[in-house]
């Protein structure tokens, strides 16, 4: 059975790593820290700090978390490598959205092991409604795992019934 080339998956984690890093290390030079600027009436930029998970889990837990979460991302990020380098050939849909996971959480991860805390900025909410600030990275884990549900849903079954001779 052959396999899929893994490198383009990696360059394109590798562009998701910079391109995180490159909008952090611009919103951390330019905006001041809790201040929001307002980009459209549902969008501000503003530069947060968030030392838990998603959605600020566990941001005031005292300091373990940092390692907690760095580990994950660290074991996750190496299955996923693993993952990679193990599908088939054809399953680009699949390789796209865990380059795009890889790429994300090892954006946050040199955040939490370089700053102890992840970098957001992006803000979006409905007049006082706010939802939790994020990051790009935390935008290509979020596609990349919707990418991941949609194969396993739809495509894979896909792929499932046309090499089943008897359906």
């Amino acid at each position: 059975m052959s396999r899929v080339r893994v490198w383009p998956w990696y360059l394109l984690s590798v562009a998701v790593f910079l391109l995180d890093h490159l909008t952090k290390w611009m919103a951390g030079s330019s905006l001041q820290y809790g201040q929001p600027v307002e980009v459209l009436p549902v969008f501000d930029l503003m530069l947060v700090h968030n030392r838990g998970a998603a959605f600020s889990f566990l941001s005031d837990a005292g300091g373990w978390q940092r390692w907690f979460f760095a580990a994950i991302a660290i074991g996750v990020s190496g299955w996923i490598g693993w993952w990679l380098r193990s599908l088939p050939a054809g399953k680009a849909w699949l390789a796209t959205g865990l380059a795009l996971i890889l790429g994300g959480a090892v954006g946050n991860l040199v955040d939490r092991l370089v700053l102890g805390h992840v970098v957001d900025f992006i803000s979006v909410h409905w007049g006082p409604h706010y939802f939790p600030a994020f990051n790009i990275a935390d935008s290509a884990i979020t596609v990349g795992a919707g990418m991941m549900i949609i194969d396993t849903l739809f495509l894979d079954r896909e792929a499932s019934a046309d090499a089943d001779p008897a359906r």
